[in-house]
């Protein structure tokens, strides 16, 4: 069989079946990379897919590096000191970029570390200001250990929160404040009056999103800063500003350097912004899980979740929540921060803010055959914001069909465009289906175009043009596209109910979140939140 071309092979008969346990025997590499391939075909073409925040172009010698690093295990110092430093070199890099104060100590080396996404460094910045703020309630109150452990605190944070903080919730008994957001006249950015009237004295801290991943706006972290040290001085409390630019942390800084307009002060330059985090897989062009965080300094802050670790016979600090890790997130960071620079970072900035203002002025002026506009665009427009498209279909046309069927009917073109509904799964009432935003119900549809790098002109004028033909076909279905999309996915679910009851696979498990389905975009379900596809 290993001899043979995988056509020509036994190995060509196999079912996925066959794969659901360790075989008794291997086989040649080049037929496991076959199989793999063949998985991968049923996939969407990633570079089509402008739901996705995440980078998905690279260059071969960085691809390389890629490799490189994924055979060094960042956790040992003593045996990687050089990749170490290379880690460091781009944590000092951030740190300037987003103008964190020098550290106290005198060292060269500023506070953050590389992380695995923007998750795991939301998650790291939440206990440092958990620890920082129980640190500073113990002695407030004279309490025991045993008695400011059993304090819940909270966490002020827009309901546009991504994931990641939900995890924090969940799993470090700390509870969301939300700060309700309206799309129609803010476009989702949370007004300071309405992120600082939840926070009391048991708040840990408010979290500026800089870039929501519904429509792109930043959250107005310098009026947040303002007024959170009036509140801070009148209340005698030393609650700071979490920074999730997870997105917006490779974009801001970029915006407004060559004379366009650029977004107001959003980083340390500000006294209550006390940490920021970022994807670095997303804006920031690096390896999918890559994220970073950077704290204003160690003092009271990162010391609350740094272990000292002796390893192999080194010695070190580690702050992440796993230990051995591979180089190769930091190593593609290096890479793409030396690769571009500044000016690259900038022109691929505007780059991608131009191809986001085509793509809006094409939906703001396309209209209906009444004469109507098709959409009503709702980002924030073609300055200080991420490059991100957002649309919904015009409500006084009252169609047939939403933007989630828009969304099923470009998919058919091989364009993937996320539609997805106003509502989530509030936990702070068991998981109850809530309006997301202030002045819209939760069952409202919208949708967003993220236009990355990869998303070049020539392509936007190719999604524009299937935006055109899909708008004619369902606009032509006098049952709607949303009927039969419906009957494909009962029929689907049928097919696999059946093969459950025979025996041919486990029955899938259902996530405290909802049925699996559901939870993913495209497979059907007709309104879902977008907390857990960003």
């Amino acid at each position: 069989n290993d001899a043979l071309t995988y056509y020509s092979s036994l190995h060509h008969g196999l079912g996925r079946a066959n794969f659901d346990s360790l075989p008794d025997n291997g086989m040649a590499p080049r037929h496991v990379k076959e199989i793999i391939d063949q998985y991968h075909l049923g996939d969407f073409p990633p570079r089509l897919n402008t739901s996705s925040y995440v980078n998905v172009v690279s260059e071969p010698e960085e691809k390389q590096v890629l490799l490189l690093g994924s055979e060094v295990n960042l956790a040992d110092a003593s045996v990687y000191p050089a990749s170490v430093e290379m880690h460091d070199t781009v944590v000092n890099i951030l740190a300037k970029m987003w103008h964190a104060p020098a550290p106290k100590d005198g060292s060269k080396n500023y506070c953050g570390s590389g992380t695995v996404g923007s998750t795991e460094a939301c998650l790291l910045a939440g206990l440092a200001h958990k620890f920082r703020w129980r640190k500073w309630y113990k002695k407030l109150h004279n309490l025991s250990d045993e008695e400011v452990n059993g304090v819940r605190p909270n966490i002020v944070i827009s309901t546009c929160y991504q994931a990641a903080w939900e995890k924090f919730f969940r799993y470090f008994d700390v509870d969301a404040n939300f700060a309700y957001p309206d799309l129609l006249t803010n476009k989702m950015s949370v007004g300071a009056d309405d992120l600082l009237s939840p926070v009391n004295e048991k708040t840990i801290a408010v979290v500026c999103i800089l870039g929501n991943h519904y429509n792109g706006t930043y959250d107005p972290v310098w009026e947040v800063d303002t007024k959170l040290k009036t509140l801070n001085a009148e209340k005698g409390w030393q609650v700071g500003i979490h920074v999730d630019a997870a997105s917006g942390g490779f974009i801001a800084p970029f915006q407004g350097l060559d004379g366009e307009k650029g977004p107001p002060t959003f980083d340390f330059r500000l006294d209550s912004v006390l940490s920021m985090s970022a994807s670095g897989h997303k804006f920031g062009e690096s390896a999918i899980g890559t994220g970073w965080i950077v704290f204003r300094q160690r003092e009271d802050l990162a010391e609350h979740i740094a272990v000292s670790v002796t390893y192999l016979g080194g010695h070190s600090d580690s702050m992440t929540l796993n230990f051995s890790r591979p180089a190769s997130g930091p190593y593609v960071q290096f890479y793409k921060l030396l690769r571009l620079g500044k000016s690259g970072y900038a022109q691929k900035v505007r780059n991608q803010m131009r191809v986001a203002a085509y793509l809006r002025a094409f939906i703001r002026d396309l209209k209906h055959p009444s004469g109507k506009p098709r959409f009503e665009v709702l980002d924030g427009g073609d300055t200080c914001c991420l490059p991100v498209v957002a649309a919904r279909l015009n409500p006084e046309l009252k169609l047939k069909y939403d933007d989630i069927d828009l969304q099923h009917a470009l998919s058919e073109t091989h364009w993937y465009v996320s539609g997805y509904s106003l509502g989530f799964e509030n936990f702070n009432h068991g998981g109850a289906m809530e309006k997301l935003v202030s002045d819209l119900p939760a069952h409202t549809t919208m949708f967003r175009i993220v236009c990355k790098s990869n998303l070049t002109f020539a392509l936007a004028e190719s999604l524009k043009d299937h935006f055109v033909e899909v708008l004619h076909v369902l606009d032509s279905l006098p049952a709607g596209y949303n009927a039969m999309k419906s009957q494909q996915i009962a029929v689907r679910s049928e097919m696999v109910a059946a093969k459950e009851e025979a025996g041919g696979s486990p029955p899938r498990k259902k996530s405290k979140l909802g049925d699996d389905k559901e939870q993913r975009p495209g497979l059907g379900r007709k309104h879902y939140s977008l907390h857990q596809v960003c």
